[in-house]
C-alpha cells in the first residue's frame, strides 16, 4: 500500500495577495490552503477568485497538496467558488467552511463533484455531527478551525487547550474511523517559536497529522515536530528486527528493552518508515 502523503505542515494562504500566491511555490509547506474565505474583504472576493485561478494556471506548486478554502455557501460567493475550481487542473480539494453535518458537504459535492472535500470543523454543531461529516463519501479530511470553535464555546484561552481538548478529540476519533486525515487549528502567536512546538508535540500526540499554519516562519517548526524522530525510526527498526526473529522461531511476541512488541506494533513502525521515506522523497 502507498503511504500517505505527509500533511505536517499546512499553510494558509491569502488569495487575493499576489506576492504570497507566488512566495508560496518556494515554501517547505506539505500543504496550502488558498483563502477565499476569511483572508479576503468582501469587496476583493470576485477579483481574489479569478486571480487565483490564473496563478493556479500557472504556478507549478510541486508535490504540495493544494486546496482552496472556499466562502460558505450561505454567502453570495460560495456557489461561485466552488463552481470556478470543480474542474480546475491546479487544485486537490475543496475545503468547506463551517460544515455543521454532511448535507453542508452534500450542497457543495453537487457543484464540485470531480474534487475531494475537506471540512473545516469550527463549530459546537460540527463536534455533534463529526462521526457524520467524516463518513461522507466525497470528504478526505477534517480541518480543525479551533479559533472560531472557541469563540462558539466561550471557551477561555489556554497554552495547554484544555477547554478544546473534547472537540479536538472527537474530531481525531472520527477521522480514524473513516481513515480520514485530521488537521490541527493554527497557532496565533507569530513570534512564539516555544509555544508553537508545545502546541504542536500536544495535536501530534493526540493524534493529527499535521497543523494549519498562518505564516511562513511556522512551518519549520511543524515540519520537525510532525516528522519521525531519529530515536522513534531506530526503534521501529528494532522492532521489525526483533519480532521477525521471534517469528522464525515460532512465537508470535517478542520482547525489546523490556517491552513486549506485538504485530500491531509492527504495523505501526512500518507506517513510521513509509511516513519518513515519502517525506525524504518530497525533500529530494
Amino acid at each position: 500500500m502507498e503511504a500517505a502523503r505527509p500533511l505536517r505542515s499546512v499553510l494558509y494562504i491569502p488569495a487575493s495577495k499576489a506576492r504570497a500566491l507566488e512566495k508560496a511555490a518556494e515554501l517547505a509547506a506539505d500543504a496550502l490552503i488558498f483563502d477565499l474565505e476569511d483572508a479576503v474583504a468582501p469587496t476583493e472576493k470576485a477579483a481574489a477568485r479569478v486571480g487565483l485561478d490564473g496563478f493556479l494556471r500557472e504556478i507549478d506548486y510541486g508535490k504540495r497538496l493544494r486546496l482552496v478554502r472556499i466562502n460558505g455557501f450561505d454567502t453570495v460567493w460560495g456557489r461561485a467558488d466552488a463552481a470556478s475550481f470543480a474542474a480546475h487542473p491546479g487544485v486537490d480539494g475543496i475545503l468547506v467552511p463551517k460544515v455543521n453535518r454532511a448535507a453542508d458537504l452534500d450542497a457543495v459535492a453537487q457543484v464540485a463533484s470531480d474534487k475531494p472535500l475537506w471540512a473545516m470543523v469550527e463549530t459546537p454543531l460540527a463536534l455533534l455531527h463529526a462521526a457524520e461529516i467524516a463518513a461522507h463519501p466525497a470528504l478526505r479530511g477534517l480541518v480543525m478551525g479551533t479559533n472560531d470553535l472557541a469563540k462558539d464555546l466561550g471557551a477561555r484561552a489556554r497554552a495547554d487547550r484544555l477547554p478544546l481538548a473534547t472537540g479536538l478529540g472527537l474530531c481525531i476519533v472520527a477521522a480514524r474511523a473513516y481513515g480520514r486525515a485530521a488537521i490541527d487549528g493554527v497557532f496565533n502567536s507569530l513570534r512564539d517559536n516555544e509555544g508553537l512546538e508545545a502546541e504542536c508535540r500536544q495535536g501530534r500526540d493526540m493524534g493529527f497529522d499535521g497543523k494549519t499554519l498562518i505564516h511562513p516562519d511556522q512551518l519549520e517548526v511543524a515540519n520537525r515536530v510532525f516528522s519521525p524522530a531519529p530515536g522513534e525510526l531506530d526503534l521501529a527498526l528494532r522492532q521489525i528486527a526483533a519480532f521477525a526473529a521471534a517469528e522464525a522461531l515460532g512465537q508470535g511476541v517478542a520482547v525489546l528493552d523490556g517491552k513486549i512488541v506485538e504485530n500491531l506494533h509492527i504495523v505501526t513502525a512500518r507506517a513510521l518508515i513509509d511516513k519518513a521515506r515519502v517525506i525524504a522523497a518530497m525533500q529530494g
